[in-house]
């Protein structure tokens, strides 16, 4: 009996992709130790409901203490350098999704960085180089133990420009490098870069490529505040094309999973940000997250195929 299922499997391909289709897949979703799912921050969190409810099972790992065999696992470590031990980690997979996107500071990413005053004299924005503003970065270093703590609670007290703490939304943006602080200069944790907004008539323009697998989401929002973020956004415009010097990026970069963050001026792509681990805003929640999130989960298919 079981040598003639056996052959009816052989001579009906279109049975054998059936009855695979109907196997459980198991998806894997690497966190960093301190880090976790239930924040629901992220837009992660959208994509596994529906995963859920399409009969998948999740895994999540916290950490790479305990490994659970899966059929593919999605590298969701929200720092700007994925730690080594992370990175191979995710290799003991099949597929590792971003397994392949170690390093994602601004002075790798940027491509209008501007090094002195003396180079370059036009309007300038700081930014600090690790992603996010360095926030988790920040919070390892609060969580790591007293003397993590203690310089945690030293660097607040200082100036943005000695410390180099910078919230996103808040980076300070200057009519010519010569009113740059000098210490920005010195500090590594912070990079000045050119201030190339998008602009249409008086708003400021922010484009966003958002991906998983083969499936994208492009769209572009108008802001009255030079740095567009989604709590100041007053309205968006969508199913815009993809540019092909931003696929090639994104290929380069190894990207399989993440949004990148980019304005065109005078024709010309220029990026801003990269990001790994997209987060929604509970201030200003994008009414279409779902509909995007549904979107994008069928972009697993080609991770499980």
């Amino acid at each position: 009996m079981l040598i003639h299922k056996q052959e009816m499997l052989d001579e009906n391909p279109r049975l054998w992709s059936c009855l695979m289709d109907h196997v459980v897949k198991t998806i894997a979703i690497l966190f960093h130790a301190k880090d976790g799912l239930d924040q629901k921050k992220y837009f992660l969190h959208q994509l596994v409901d529906i995963w859920k409810r399409k009969g998948m099972k999740i895994v999540v790992l916290n950490g790479v203490e305990n490994f659970v065999p899966a059929d593919v696992i999605i590298l969701h470590v929200n720092l700007t350098v994925v730690p080594k031990d992370y990175l191979l980690f995710a290799k003991r997979f099949p597929v590792a999704v971003n397994g392949k996107v170690v390093d994602i500071s601004k002075r790798l990413i940027s491509s209008n960085l501007v090094s002195s005053p003396r180079e370059y004299d036009g309007p300038v924005i700081v930014k600090t180089n690790r992603n996010a503003g360095g926030r988790q970065e920040q919070k390892l270093r609060k969580l790591s133990g007293p003397i993590g703590w203690l310089q945690y609670k030293v660097f607040k007290q200082l100036s943005w420009s000695w410390s180099g703490y910078l919230k996103s939304s808040d980076y300070p943006i200057f009519a010519s490098t010569s009113m740059v602080p000098r210490a920005v200069w010195k500090n590594h944790l912070l990079v000045v870069e050119k201030f190339l907004p998008e602009r249409q008539d008086q708003y400021y323009c922010l484009r966003q490529w958002v991906f998983f697998g083969d499936r994208e989401i492009n769209s572009r929002s108008f802001s009255f505040a030079p740095i567009v973020k989604a709590f100041n956004i007053v309205d968006r415009e969508r199913g815009l094309p993809v540019p092909p010097e931003l696929r090639k990026l994104r290929q380069k970069l190894g990207f399989d999973y993440g949004k990148f963050d980019y304005g065109i001026i005078n024709g010309k792509v220029v990026l801003y940000d990269t990001n790994r681990t997209p987060t929604v805003n509970d201030r200003n929640p994008n009414p279409d997250v779902r509909t995007l999130a549904t979107e994008l989960a069928q972009g697993m298919t080609m991770f499980l195929n």
